[in-house]
Formats: C-alpha cells, structure tokens, sequence
C-alpha cells in the first residue's frame, strides 16, 4: 500500500488561520484583560470563588445531560495514552458542575466562577468566533427565587462595570414549553430529536416548522406552541400566556415566578429595561427553569445569557440547584472598542541607559503602576503602541516626570 504523504503548505498561505479563528492583537488583547479584571473583581464581591476546569476531559463527562447541540458543537479526538475519546470544551458550565458536585462536595450553598478559552466546531452566528473567552459565574444549593436574582444582579452589575448602556434584559423559562406539552398529553411521545427540533423552531419563532412538527398532536398543539413565538414584549405577555397556553402547573408555576423576578428586577434596576421572551430557548439543553439575556446598545445580540439548570449535576452523582450565566469577553471588547475606540494607553517615555539613577527611576514608576516605555537607541522617532503624553527627563541632576 502506498504511504500518503501530506502536501506542502504554500508559503502565501502559512500564515493563514481556519475559519472564525482569529489572532487576538494588542488594543484588543488589553482591553479583553481589562474587561476580564473587572468581571472577576466583580464577582468576588459577591464571594464567587474562582475555579480554573481544564481544556480537556473525557467525553462522556462533559456531554453529560446536556443535549444534542453541545454534542455538535464539541471537538472530539483519541487520548493518546488511554486510547479514550476526549473532548475540547465547548462550554464550562458542565464543568463546573462537575466540580461542585465531586471535588468540593459542599453542603452549604457554593459560589464559583470561571474564565478561559472554549473551542466551538461551528460558529454561534456568521462573525462569531469558534475559539470565545468564557466567563461565568454559578451558584449551587439554593433552589428559590434568590439564586436566581442574585445571578441576575451580578450580571446586570458587570455589564454596568466596563460601561455598557442601554441595559434591556429578557426571561423567558423552560418549563413553559413544558407545560403546554403536559397540558396537551404529547410530553410522553417526544423523542430527543424531535424535542431538539421543537426547541430549535422556538427559538427562531419559526411558526411553519412548528406546525409541521406539532401536526400529529393536533390543532390544540400547533395553536399553544405558535402561540408562544408571539409572546413577547411586556407585563401583558404574562396576562396572554395565561388566557392561550392550556392549563398546566409548570406553566402557572412559570409565569409566576416570571412575574416576581421581573418585580424585584425593576425594583433594583430603575434603569434597566426588564421585558419577556417566552420563546427564546436559545442556548443548551441542560437549563431547566428560568432563563435571563442580557442586551445593550450598540450590539444586536445578547450580550449573556443564563438561567437555572437544577439537572446537571445529578450526572456526577449529585443534584443541586444551580443557577449561572456566561459570556463571551471577546464580544464585549469588540463592542467597548467600536463605542470608545482604540485609542493608546497612555504612558511615560524614557531614554534607554545604565545610568543608575535612571533605572531606579523607572522601576520606581513602573511600581506605582505606571507603563514606562524606554527608547531604544536608533527608534527615537517611531510610532509607539502607548501614547507617550509624558517623559522622564534629567532636570539639574535629578530624573522627573513632566509631560511632553
């Protein structure tokens, strides 16, 4: 049998990276490490421990009562020492879960939060990247209203924190769907594909597929679940969902608990914009009660989203209410850098030497958190990628700062 060899890369295209991966360059790079700083301070004001999941684990474990979508969505390959299939996360809530559940093994309520890279095999939308910088935080042991408020308040906190206006935040919840499948007698009939499907032409408010798929059930079906792409908008959603969707007691005790968050909502956030979305099940399947999107000016998307999955742990031995959100810090650089620019930090130009005082100088400044950028001899009038508004200057035998 003939040994294949591979092709030769053609130097034109060496530097060519795959499709929606992308090399992070220094403007943005600060400003995600910037953005990165302020969610974790943020997050451990409210006592958020951070956690640091690695890149890779065994499949099974986190794919794990998560769905079909997250299968699709995760780069797999063969363990060289084990010879068992890996995965590349592409979402560390799982993860987390897992740690919560067998490593800390706590009983009283438990507060983690994390940030790193997930690998996706296609993208969430057409400019999205595959390779995004996740940021979360979780809380696990408490199954009221509480968790989720907190998790909410947090969220709404950190996007007030880097300076995203424009606050409109969504919820919608799981069990709506549901009930009205309940209420009708098709829960029981649903296969995992199907539900994938149903799940999927919700979120997209594709009311032809939703017909199509709902048409051995009935007309009552198609109707219930047509009518839940139309619910949106205000406090009089929660009045409409009550009169179209059939009776239920995951629907009344959704809508209820709909009613309150947006309540309590309003009530800490006079500036933020609380609506519904009972049909934006966007996202993985492991949520199961209320969900939460967080949007902002200047960016189409929702800029987090999050929720309650109560379901996850229980593959790693141990349920526990868990209520989180994430996001992706790439898209909130790239949405600080279209509002506010690109603009230099500014920094303290210094000549290169050994003079000692000189040094000393510099070390001191760069202590008390100033950025010294020293001048290379030959470079003196090359652009920086700082904007020098000042220089260490010698003044009667003694360096100081003063500005240019």
């Amino acid at each position: 049998m003939p040994v294949l060899t591979p092709l030769p890369i053609p130097m034109s295209s060496a530097w060519l990276l795959p499709e929606h991966i992308a090399d992070v360059l220094p403007a943005q790079a600060r400003r995600v490490e910037e953005l990165r700083r302020v969610w974790l301070d943020v997050a451990r004001g409210y006592g958020y421990e951070l956690v640091m999941p690695p890149l890779l684990e065994h499949l099974e474990s986190l794919l794990s009562g998560t769905g079909h979508e997250l299968d699709l969505k995760t780069f797999k390959l063969v363990d060289q020492l084990s010879g068992r299939t890996l995965g590349v996360r592409a979402d560390a809530t799982p993860q987390v879960a897992r740690i919560d559940a067998h490593l800390l093994n706590r009983v009283s309520v438990t507060r983690l939060c994390y940030c790193g890279p997930v690998l996706h095999t296609r993208p969430d939308s057409p400019h999205a990247s595959r390779e995004p910088l996740q940021f979360g935080a979780e809380i696990y042991g408490h199954a009221g209203l509480e968790a989720d408020l907190e998790v909410q308040e947090l969220a709404l906190e950190g996007l007030k924190a880097i300076g995203v206006s424009g606050l409109v935040l969504d919820l919608s919840d799981v069990r709506l769907v549901q009930g009205v499948l309940n209420g009708l007698g098709v829960e029981a009939q649903l296969t995992a594909s199907q539900r994938d499907q149903l799940l999927g032409a919700l979120a997209a408010k594709d009311a032809g597929t939703l017909r199509d798929l709902a048409q051995p059930w009935g007309d009552a079906a198609a109707k219930s679940l047509v009518a839940l792409t139309r619910l949106y908008g205000g406090d009089e959603v929660l009045a409409q969902a009550r009169s179209v969707l059939p009776a239920d007691s995951l629907v009344d005790a959704a809508l209820n608990d709909l009613a309150q968050l947006a309540q309590r909502l309003r009530a800490a956030f006079p500036d933020v914009s609380v609506g519904f979305d009972l049909s934006d099940l966007r996202g993985y399947a492991y949520y199961s009660g209320a969900r939460f999107a967080v949007y902002g000016a200047g960016h189409a998307d929702a800029l987090l989203r999050g929720g309650r999955y109560d379901e996850v742990g229980a593959v790693f031995g141990r349920r526990r209410p868990a209520v989180g959100f994430s996001l992706d810090l790439k898209i909130l650089a790239e949405l600080m850098l279209g509002q506010q620019g690109a603009a230099p930090r500014s920094a303290v130009r210094a000549p290169w030497g050994e003079d000692i005082a000189l040094r000393q100088a510099v070390r001191q400044l760069r202590q008390q958190g100033q950025t010294v950028v020293c001048v290379l001899p030959g470079h003196e009038h090359e652009v920086q990628e700082f904007d020098c508004d000042r220089e260490l200057a010698l003044v009667d035998g003694q360096w100081v700062v003063r500005p240019l």
